[in-house]
């Protein structure tokens, strides 16, 4: 099959990349941009020659994972796409993609290049609103000691519970988390991070989270920079290799199936659920935001919209005419 490339592809990532994205973003968008690209060849048609029915069919293509099985079968091309573009994508994740196309039109729009297409044209498709759910407070308490119960390597018993502890402790991201240094705990229990669009803010370690850490590094006897390391430092002692998040995010999993916990629970859930239950305690939602890292409040709001039910007892409690 013959690759069609996107016209001004580099130059869109290059101004990104100009523009302080972070790496992780610039990856998004040239994985999304190839599946495009990868319809488009599959069709046979350029980028110039597309219309809004095209948009319809390269919705459908990304729907139906059409894209598998053409990427299973084309060897020469499969080096542009990483391994998790063969998997089927998610409503969430169409959207994503088509969210991609359309900042790259409106890249075009913007540096006065031709473009085929009105960005206002490529329409989102419609996903399910999930309510947000937290597990109970000590459900999540049962799994962040878990691993303390469960794991045999005294080591890596030692390093999951620290890792589940920072989680549940400072509400930072799973990306945030694999991303620090040893340098950057101390006794005091701030730690500086530089979060999504890389906004720095502080974050804070409980007690408990401090002791459970520092016990973890009394294990530790490498050279490794990072906190958080694959045991014994990793492969050939390298001193920047870390933890993986699939690794962390496929452990929670696991403890929480052994838990019996009924609240799918990922990395992502102790972050809402130290939001959530920071709301229960009755923390100002500004103060919420800033922890979290949001940009704005509104985002925050759906943590303390998660809080519902301890306002509905709060209200059933208190109220001057409960009885």
């Amino acid at each position: 099959m013959e690759f069609k490339l996107l016209d001004h592809k580099k130059d869109f990532l290059l101004n990104l990349l100009n523009n302080n994205y972070s790496n992780e973003t610039i990856y998004n968008y040239t994985r999304d941009l190839s599946l495009f690209e990868l319809f488009l060849s599959s069709r046979g048609i350029g980028f110039s020659d597309i219309d809004k029915n095209d948009i319809v069919n390269f919705k459908d293509f990304l729907r139906t994972g059409e894209y598998i099985g053409i990427l299973k079968e084309d060897k020469e091309n499969i080096h542009n796409f990483s391994k998790d573009s063969t998997g089927k994508l998610s409503p969430r994740s169409i959207n994503r993609v088509l969210s991609s196309l359309r900042t790259y039109i409106r890249y075009l729009i913007d540096f006065e290049f031709d473009f085929p297409v009105a960005p206002e044209s490529i329409k989102l498709i419609k996903t399910e609103k999930k309510s947000s759910q937290v597990a109970e407070f000590q459900e999540l308490i049962k799994l962040i000691e878990f691993p303390s119960v469960y794991e045999k390597n005294e080591f890596v018993k030692f390093r999951n519970r620290a890792i589940l502890e920072t989680l549940f402790s400072t509400g930072m991201r799973i990306s945030e988390l694999v991303s620090l240094n040893r340098d950057q705990v101390n006794d005091d229990g701030r730690i500086y991070v530089l979060g999504k669009g890389k906004k720095q803010r502080f974050v804070y370690l409980t007690e408990r989270a401090k002791k459970n850490i520092f016990n973890y590094l009394e294990l530790r006897d490498d050279d490794n920079n990072a906190l958080f390391t694959p045991i014994r430092g990793g492969r050939n002692g390298s001193v920047n290799n870390r933890i993986s998040t699939n690794y962390i995010q496929d452990k929670i999993s696991f403890y929480r199936k052994k838990l019996g916990i009924i609240v799918p629970t990922s990395a992502h859930s102790l972050r809402h659920g130290f939001a959530t239950y920071l709301a229960e305690e009755g923390a100002n939602a500004v103060a919420i935001q800033i922890l979290l890292g949001h940009e704005s409040l509104q985002t925050t709001n759906k943590y303390m919209h998660a809080s519902d039910k301890y306002a509905e007892e709060t209200h059933k409690k208190f109220h001057p005419l409960k009885n």
